[in-house]
């Protein structure tokens, strides 16, 4: 009979650790972008290479049997090992050459950024820039991404991040929707909500708001389509200034002062990939067209959207 050493296909360590994550066959075949069958039969694959059943079957997903849950940490190192191992190999490039794996949030895309990335492409022709437009925090370490674009108070990975800028943010909406706006605290308006409970008409950041009388109506849980529907004359939507000064279709609503929103924008990289040549000249460039544009992120309090 062979040994384990001999027999076990180490790629098959991805499909076990992502159902081990997510508890589904669905859902593991999702988050490393596989097909549900194959990640089956490579879980059977690898159950039977080892001779121990790795996951019980139930009605709601999969479940770690304890032989599972003791193979589950041996399983992680060896994909640390691996993501190691990738990440000192490309480290050590020295040509500004290669792809370049870089996120964002949706709002970034609506903002200037595009235009930075379309000039970096200009410079460096045989850079090759692929974009992940997401809410979701990618794991560096886990190479989801080589450089990534955050919105957040803080920062606790294991990373190298540089702290850029904060930003401004105020209530937008449609010209029309403005003309109806009165000094009065934003009695009658309506705010676009994001996430909140059904049921619930107002929310904290409302009550901080220079409109802490308007009401919540709608939900819409990403940016973009909430400034589609804001230009569309359905409310108020509150966004970076940033962004908002500038989408044609909005305005900055009357009788407010922009506020500093309690985040700042990060670049953030893996430590690992900070020699790398293509991804410190991106880094660089990123962090010096968004710091030349501050102005556009920390707004003149005094000055209205044209």
């Amino acid at each position: 009979m062979p040994s384990i050493a001999k027999s076990f296909n180490w790629d098959d360590l991805k499909y076990f650790l992502a159902v081990a994550r997510t508890g589904t066959l669905r859902g593991g075949a999702d988050s490393i972008m596989a097909n549900h069958a194959t990640v089956s039969r490579r879980i059977n694959v690898l159950e039977e290479s080892m001779g121990a059943r790795l996951f019980d079957r139930t009605q709601t997903g999969l479940v770690l049997t304890q032989t599972g849950e003791e193979f589950l940490p041996h399983a992680e190192r060896v994909e640390e090992e691996i993501n190691a191992a990738s990440r000192t190999v490309i480290g050590r490039d020295t040509e500004p050459s290669g792809p370049i794996y870089f996120s964002m949030p949706p709002f970034m895309a609506m903002s200037f950024i595009m235009e930075e990335l379309a000039n970096f492409s200009a410079l460096y022709k045989d850079i090759d820039i692929h974009i992940d437009v997401t809410n979701t925090l990618v794991d560096l370490a886990r190479r989801e991404a080589d450089v990534t674009l955050r919105i957040a108070a803080e920062v606790y990975d294991d990373v190298l991040g540089r702290r850029l800028t904060s930003y401004s943010k105020a209530a937008y909406c449609s010209p029309a929707y403005a003309e109806k706006i009165k000094n009065n605290a934003g009695q009658g308006l309506h705010f676009i909500g994001w996430n909140e409970p059904e049921g619930d008409t107002s929310a904290q950041w409302i009550k901080e708001s220079p409109y802490p009388h308007a009401q919540l109506r709608h939900r819409v849980h990403e940016g973009v389509p909430q400034i589609t529907l804001a230009a569309s004359g359905v409310g108020l939507t509150q966004i970076p200034c940033f962004v908002g000064d500038r989408q044609p279709g909005l305005v900055r609503a009357p009788f407010q002062q922009p506020i500093l929103d309690f985040r700042s924008v990060w670049l953030l990289l893996h430590r690992d990939l900070r020699k790398t040549a293509r991804v410190r000249l991106f880094v660089d460039f990123i962090a010096e067209r968004i710091k030349r544009k501050k102005n556009d992120f920390i707004v003149d309090f005094g000055k209205q959207k044209d």
